[in-house]
This record gives structure tokens, sequence and C-alpha cells, in this order.
């Protein structure tokens, strides 16, 4: 009997850098470019990024949430493909560790610029789905100013 996996929520993202895949894909694979633009909101510093970026490579990115709190989020890669596209798993080890999704990335060369998609997928229900949403969306924005820096 075939047993067929629940569909769960999942969210899709795309933004347009006019700079070269090389590097937006640098942004995302340096450790000290990260701290300076990830995090979904100003005044959320990042004060730990480790990256590891291989198949099989663990990466843990820890910044201050607006709520005086720090978020650890952590994964593990498992698709990279330089300047092209990254795969990894994506979770909440202080929170919920047991939720484990997976983010898709992928970098596309266009005449002006680097076409950025972003799937957010296996995420565990419609709130963290439209949490993650929202996250996301100031964390992309944040690249861009990065990015145009």
């Amino acid at each position: 009997m075939e047993q067929r996996l629940a569909t769960k929520p999942s969210l899709a993202l795309s933004r347009h850098y006019p700079v070269a895949p090389e590097k937006v894909w640098r942004a995302w694979t340096d450790p000290q470019a990260v701290a300076k633009w990830w995090g979904p909101g100003p005044g959320e510093p990042v004060s730990l990024a480790e990256l590891d970026v291989r198949v099989g490579g663990r990466f843990r990115i820890v910044f201050g949430g607006a709520d005086g709190k720090a978020h650890e989020c952590a994964g593990v890669y498992q698709e990279v493909v330089p300047n092209r596209k990254l795969v990894f798993t994506w979770s909440w080890p202080n929170s919920t560790p047991e939720r484990i999704s997976v983010v898709t990335i992928t970098f596309k060369a266009v005449d002006d610029g680097t076409e950025l998609l972003f799937k957010h997928e296996q995420l565990f229900d419609e709130k963290v789905r439209d949490d993650h949403k929202r996250g996301w969306n100031g964390t992309l924005d944040k690249l861009g100013e990065f990015l145009s820096a």
C-alpha cells in the first residue's frame, strides 16, 4: 500500500537584485556578509553566523529579536551549486527543534543582475508559513539594502 505524505504549507518569494549572482551567492555563504544583513528587521544584530557551506555541512545563525531575546536558526546544507542554488534544512533549535522544513534558493543571472527565487517548504502549519513569510520578506529586503551598499 502506497503511503502519501501530507502536503504541508509552503511559501515562494522572488527578488531582483542589480548585482551579479556571485555577489548574491557570497551574501548567503560568507559568515561575515551574513552578519551584516540577516534578520527580518532593524535592531536585530547577528551575534553568531557559522556556515559550513557544503553538502552535509551545517549552519547556525543567532540574531537578536525585537522582543529582546536572541533567536537561533540552524540547518544542514542538502545541495550546494556555487552561484546557482542552495538547499538546506531549517529549524529553530531553541523553540521547536522537531519542526524541520526545507529552504531552496535559486540564483538566476539576468541581463541586469540576479533573479533570486526563494522557496520554504514543509512548514508546520499556515500560521508558521505566514510568520515565516513576514520574516523572509523583511530579510530579503535587508539583503537588497546590503547588496546596494
